[in-house]
Order: C-alpha cells, then structure tokens, then sequence
C-alpha cells in the first residue's frame, strides 16, 4: 500500500504523550512493509534531531509550522479573543484546538496529493486531523480516522468528575463537541478506537459505521520486567503532569489518599513522576511523603524502584500508556476504572482461567484496602507482576496493534478499490 498519514502532532520522540507514542509506533510498523508519507506539523520544541530521526522512519516526511496563536496581555484583547474563537466553532461546529491547529499550506498539499493520485489510502492520527478530509476523498481512496479518544465522551466525563480546568468553557462547548462527532464520523471510510467503551460511543454517532478497536502497546525492549522487587513502600504515578486528568489524578491521591495511608505507613512515599508538571502539581511536594520528579531520564528505571503503581484516574477514555507501561515493567498496579479500561484484570474466580492482574480501587477507602494489601503480601505482588507482564506480552505490544491496523487499512482499501472499479 502506498500510506498518506496526517498527524498535527509531531509524533517524535515517542515519548512526549499518547498521542505521540501511538502514532509514531503504528507508523514505524507500516513503514516496514509499506510507503507511508507523513505529513505532520512541527512547533517550537522539536530539534533538528528529532526531525532527521522522524524521516528515518518513513519514507517520505514532510512538514509544516504549527501555527503560532497571537498572544496579548491585554484581559480585553483576551476576552475578545476568546468570544471570537468562540463564535467561529459555533459557527464551524468545529472545537477551537482544532482550528487553531488549521494550516491552508498543508490542506492545499494534501488536496493536490489526493486528486494526483498518489495514495491507497489516507489516515488522520487523532480526530483533530479530520479537518483536513474532504467527504470527496472517498470517491478515489480509503480514509481512516484514528480517534485515539472521544473527545465529547472525555470532556463529559471531565464535568461529570468536577476534573474540569475550565468547567464554564467546557460546558458551552459539549453540545458542539457531540455535533461534531456526528459530523466528522459520517466522513470517513473506516473508523478506529482504542477501546470497546470508546467503539460504544462512537456508535450513537454512526451506527452502520465500521468501527475497529485497536488497543495501544509497549515496546517491550523499553519496558523490561524487572529482576526484583524492592519491598518498600514507595507509590509511583507516571504521566504527563500539564494534561488535566493527570493533574485530577495527583490532586486527589496525594491530599486524600496519602494523610490516611501515612498513618498506617508513616514512611510511605508517592512519587508524581513526568515532564512539565504545573504549579498545582508542584505545590504538592509540601504534603508530607509526596515527591514530584518532573521529567525524569529513565520512566522505566523510576518504576522498576518502585513497590507498586498508583492510576487514580478518575477521568479520561481511552486505554492508558502509563498502565500498560507499568504492568510490562513488572510493577503491581492499583488503578481505577479509568485507569484500567480496556483490559482483563481482575480475576473473578469463576473459572474462566483469567488471573488477578491487578488491584481495582475507585474511592478514599478502596485505595487504603488495596495498597494495604499490596504492601503485606509479598507473594501476591509477585504474582500480580508476573501474570500482568503476561497479558502485555499476548495482547499489547505494538508489533500486535501495528499488525491489527495494517490489516484494517488493507481491508479497507480492498472494499473502497471494488466499490470504485
């Protein structure tokens, strides 16, 4: 196949975020048995390096800016500013970051590549790419939309959860968001999620649509399992510490989980480990055991010291990287519902063969119990490690979801060549 893939988010290294790890990976997979050109957008972060080692991977790169938004100190200037792009989403029934990702350049490149010709089938990598697909397009090539996750679906669930950075914009903006997810579905030739929750959501929107669900991996040679546990008592939480149900997440656990849990372990630890964590994230260094790491050398490294991996999560859809990551590392997880979506983990014991692959813990009093429990069973730690490497080894690796996508799009692509012949 002859690949077009569309990702305004510069998806290297794949190491910044989800969105960057799962493009960059499906892409490396399709590159060794197929053409893919990627056609991304490049902000003010990304080196020169990391632009030459992204083209490595492909066989043709090209990029544009992202752009820049005018910025202003003015309150006025902001308010109009923020009422303006306010009025153009209505209008446009289309969110704000995804039009203030929008590049003319590039829609003119990807509009002259598809009337020449040039390609099978075209992918956009995360929804917000959608913006570039024409409902044409479908009339001379296969195209996919990658969500990576409902964006009505989270932002729901960010309201209902009080997780919210900006309850009040977040609240006039859902009704448009669900619009939108209508509309945009109805585009594309084939539709992929992460998870079955995600897969149920999007069919409210496009019922007779194919929606494939393939989950998110981990390299394995960066995750290995590790050769012992430390039997202390030390909490991880590994993330992105600037994205909203990161920042939810650390909030809660480490000022109403902690107190309760230093007082059955007074030398209990809860280190906050990822890149850019804000203000709020920070100040919760002076809370008593709770340690924020920022961006660290090595994430497997600071897990494999770790006693077990907290995921409060209480907001967010999608399969999660972080508990993925952990349970290759071999470390125990404790997670939420959230955090563990997606995935067989709790053993119910009706013999149906599935094994305890880690701790569930939704509420103040579920966490105490769990890592309580963690902490006073050596023997179920190990097995716990043990049976969760497993089940990434079987179902989540990315070499197992680049070959599930590779198979959409050649399926895909077949169905639109006969449709069109």
């Amino acid at each position: 196949m002859n690949i077009l893939m569309l990702s305004s988010t510069f998806p290297y290294p794949p190491s910044r975020g989800g969105t960057e790890i799962r493009t960059y990976n499906l892409l490396k997979y399709l590159s060794q048995h197929h053409l893919v050109t990627l056609v991304t957008q490049r902000h003010t972060a990304v080196t020169d390096a990391e632009v030459e080692a992204l083209r490595s991977a492909v066989t043709e790169l090209v990029i544009f800016p992202l752009p820049e938004p005018a910025r202003s100190t003015n309150r006025f200037v902001q308010t109009v500013g923020s009422l303006s792009r306010f009025a153009q989403a209505i209008n446009q029934t289309t969110p704000p970051n995804v039009l203030h990702r929008y590049s003319q350049p590039m829609q003119d490149w990807v509009n002259q590549a598809v009337t020449a010709g040039n390609y099978d089938v075209i992918t956009c990598e995360h929804s917000v790419n959608e913006i570039y697909i024409h409902p044409a397009f479908r009339q001379s090539l296969a195209t996919i939309v990658d969500v990576h996750s409902s964006v009505y679906a989270w932002t729901r669930n960010h309201l209902e959860m009080g997780a919210s950075l900006h309850p009040w914009r977040d609240r006039l903006y859902l009704p448009l968001l669900k619009r939108y997810e209508q509309r945009y579905c109805q585009k594309f030739s084939q539709i992929v999620v992460t998870t079955e929750e995600d897969q149920q959501e999007l069919l409210k929107f496009s019922p007779h649509k194919p929606i494939a669900v393939i989950p998110n991996g981990v390299d394995l040679d960066l995750f290995p399992y590790r050769t012992h546990d430390p039997s202390s008592y030390d909490l991880i939480f590994i993330g992105a510490m600037d994205a909203s149900h990161n920042i939810d997440a650390a909030c809660f656990f480490a000022r109403e989980v902690m107190p309760l849990l230093r007082q059955r372990y007074p030398q209990a630890t809860f280190r906050i480990v990822g890149a850019r964590p804000t203000p709020e994230v920070q100040q919760l260094s002076h809370l008593p055991g709770v340690i924020v790491t920022g961006q660290v050398d090595s994430m497997v490294e600071e897990l494999h010291k770790s006693t077990l991996a907290v995921i409060p999560l209480r907001t967010g859809f999608g399969i999660k990287n972080k508990t993925l990551e952990a349970m290759a590392a071999g470390v125990p997880v404790v997670g939420s519902d959230r955090a563990l979506e997606g995935l067989a983990v709790d053993g119910d014991g009706d013999g149906d063969g599935i094994p305890l692959r880690a701790l569930r813990a939704n509420t103040v009093a579920e966490y105490l119990t769990a890592i309580e429990r963690a902490f006073e069973d050596a023997n179920l730690r190990y097995h716990l490690a043990q049976a969760s490497r497993i089940l990434i080894e079987q179902f989540y690796t990315w070499e197992r979801a680049g070959a599930a996508y590779e198979q959409v799009l050649l399926n895909i692509t077949g169905k639109c060549h006969r449709s069109m012949s």
